[in-house]
């Protein structure tokens, strides 16, 4: 005989079962990551694309089996049957669409960085506070690299004894051609800036993340090798205060012909450990085991799945992030990185650019969460 069912039972086991439809706003170089990302996940359908230019819609439509494709994003918001949408867009729509989406009870990841100003971050945290029960998140998806939850571990339990400095360098190339490429890009009003906010960010992220927030800031930037190109800067160099009571380092420049390097450091009284692209480069501690599980979660980073035709530089992360959101939707809880965990970040660069308008002066920053 079958069990029987009452209609709250029915009606819960149906909303588990409805598919969750994702708009992918913006259809640029990183929106295939997204598809990718959400397409892998059970019980969630690529519903719309969106892209100011038809034919980028229309090509990541077909390519990855979008249910339809417009030019509007205010036609995603009318969409009641879109539950999240990922933001992909330049830097200054990701205020306005957030705050749309969030206003039209959307779920909303939003790559970085949130914001290109402080009064953008302010008008998204509003919109948030008035629709609290949605997932804001916004995307930083080294925090899922293993090697550097490792690394987050081991500050938190005391490997590295009291840690006494951390510091990050980004080193890449981003040519004239590139920066002509779009309007937006090495703009203050409409990307907030260039080398800091949009390549250094993940690592600015990650060091203040790892160590447990940044308290202060001071910084110069210039623009060395892009002049008359762009107005904003190609290299910044920051001396930081963490919340800890260590000190630490930002260098990042988009100027170099050598590649790209990436390093995180971090020193302290039991163990000093450097991490370039995502392996160590040196591991010191008085517990030789410390090293073992550095070690392991480099071998488990092999083991994550990235999405085909994604930039080196973008990692492994995006699937487990993209995972996360909407695991996070669908058991109502808070997401691994939550918007204004994201926010940290953006807040340590604003801060670099206004300590360097204003002859070095050190800037105290906002006390958000740095976790989930």
């Amino acid at each position: 005989m079958a069990a029987c069912t009452n209609n709250s039972e029915a009606v819960a086991m149906k909303k588990q079962d409805k598919k969750l439809r994702v708009a992918i706003i913006g259809c640029g170089v990183v929106a295939p990551t997204h598809a990718e990302g959400f397409r892998a996940q059970d019980g969630v359908e690529l519903a719309l694309a969106c892209d100011l230019v038809e034919y980028k819609a229309r090509s990541l439509a077909e390519r990855y089996g979008f249910a339809g494709l417009t030019t509007d994003y205010r036609q995603v918001m009318a969409d009641k049957q879109v539950d999240c949408v990922a933001v992909c867009t330049d830097h200054a729509s990701h205020v306005p669409i957030t705050v749309a989406a969030l206003k039209s009870g959307k779920h909303v990841l939003c790559e970085k960085a949130l914001a290109a100003d402080a009064k953008g971050l302010r008008r998204m945290f509003a919109a948030h506070a008035r629709h609290p029960k949605l997932v804001f998140s916004g995307v930083f998806q080294h925090r899922f690299d293993p090697v550097n939850r490792c690394l987050k571990k081991m500050v938190t339990d005391g490997s590295f004894g009291r840690i006494l400095t951390a510091g990050m360098q980004v080193r890449c190339v981003r040519t004239n051609e590139y920066f002509k490429a779009d309007k937006w890009r090495g703009s203050w009003a409409r990307s907030g800036g260039a080398v800091l906010i949009n390549q250094a960010i993940h690592s600015v992220d990650i060091m203040a993340w790892i160590m447990g927030g940044v308290k202060s800031v001071g910084g110069a930037y210039a623009n060395l090798t892009h002049r008359g190109v762009m107005e904003t800067e190609d290299t910044a160099t920051a001396a930081v205060c963490f919340r800890s009571g260590a000190l630490g380092t930002i260098e990042a420049t988009c100027s170099s012909n050598l590649g790209w390097e990436i390093t995180i450091s971090i020193h302290g009284t039991s163990g000093s450990v450097d991490v370039r692209d995502g392996q160590p480069i040196k591991m010191l501690f008085e517990d030789a085991a410390k090293c073992g599980e550095i070690e392991q979660a480099v071998l488990a980073t092999r083991g994550m799945i990235t999405a085909q035709g994604a930039k080196d530089y973008y990692g492994v992360g995006h699937m487990t992030q993209i995972a996360d959101f909407v695991a996070a939707i669908r058991k109502k809880r808070r997401p691994f990185v939550p918007a204004l965990a994201a926010r940290h970040a953006v807040d340590i660069v604003l801060g670099i650019y206004r300590s360097h308008r204003d002859n070095g002066r050190r800037v105290e920053l906002p006390a958000v969460k740095v976790d989930g």
